[in-house]
């Protein structure tokens, strides 16, 4: 299938217009409606209709908008990564959650450059569920997640299990300022269960460098991995708040089953070195 017909499909979808996607990218609105036209061909249905509120989509176009969306992402994908660089023979394409960057994405890529100077890599950070929706649409070839939704395609492995600990400025005490980081859906669950009293917080973030940032430079206290919190706590800039309740904060590398692509393994073996030198 022409990809522009599908990027213009998805063009019309965001601006709910013809004339609006034809600006946008950059063709007249008859071609707008010709691709439209050979695309509904092609296809043999009805994608969109035309009301007084500008353009909907049928129910067989909300079916393929998610085909759509997959065609471009993988043909841009190939524009990016194709013709290979020279002297690189595979590419792999990673991902991780934000809060993962550092150490492990970081430290991954390291190893990755050190050890396979042949294979070229690709690095997306971004949100759990964007990560293994691409991970499915063979976008990505791995990822690393804090919670990892199960698929018969998919092998899940419980990487590494981190603590999440409660650590404080010098001297703060219970009134201090409380942090809240949001690590994800299960541990705000388990959070406010089991502190209630800090379910509404005055600030919360949902970065954890930069809560961490926040919390060298004021008075405060929050939940943090212990695996980067560890340096604060030798060097006195920070302290562990023991009576409060530590939380498992699993990290699990997602990747399929049977689509092997060539360094993967190697790559995988890699980050598990990785990861026995953090711990």
């Amino acid at each position: 299938m022409d990809i522009e017909l599908a990027k213009t499909f998805l063009e019309i979808l965001r601006y709910g217009s013809f004339s609006e996607s034809a600006e946008s990218l950059h063709v007249t609105q008859t071609t707008v409606t010709m691709r439209m036209r050979k695309l509904e061909e092609r296809l043999g249905c009805r994608l969109l209709k035309r009301n007084r509120g500008g353009v909907a989509m049928t129910a067989d176009g909300e079916r393929f908008a998610e085909h759509a969306s997959r065609l471009v992402q993988v043909w841009e994908m190939a524009q990016r990564e194709l013709p290979l660089p020279q002297g690189i023979r595979r590419v792999l394409s990673l991902g991780g959650e934000t809060s993962l960057w550092d150490p492990l994405l970081t430290g991954w890529l390291n190893e990755l450059h050190e050890s396979l100077p042949r294979l070229a890599v690709r690095i997306e950070v971004g949100a759990r569920r964007e990560l293994q929706e691409k991970l499915t649409q063979g976008v990505l070839d791995a990822a690393l997640v804090h919670q990892a939704d199960y698929w018969p395609s998919m092998q899940v492995e419980l990487l590494q299990e981190e603590r999440l600990v409660m650590v404080c400025t010098p001297g703060a005490d219970a009134t201090a300022p409380y942090l809240y980081v949001d690590w994800g859906d299960l541990f705000r669950r388990e959070h406010d269960a089991a502190l209630p009293q800090y379910a509404s917080p005055v600030i919360a973030v949902n970065l954890g460098p930069l809560a961490l940032h926040y919390l060298l430079n004021h008075s405060g206290r929050g939940y943090f991995r212990l695996g980067v919190v560890q340096p604060y706590l030798q060097q006195g800039v920070l302290e562990r708040v023991f009576d409060m309740p530590e939380f498992s904060y699993p990290v699990y590398l997602v990747h399929p089953r049977e689509r092997r692509p060539a360094g993967l393994d190697e790559a995988i073996e890699l980050l598990y070195r990785q990861v026995d030198k953090l711990m």
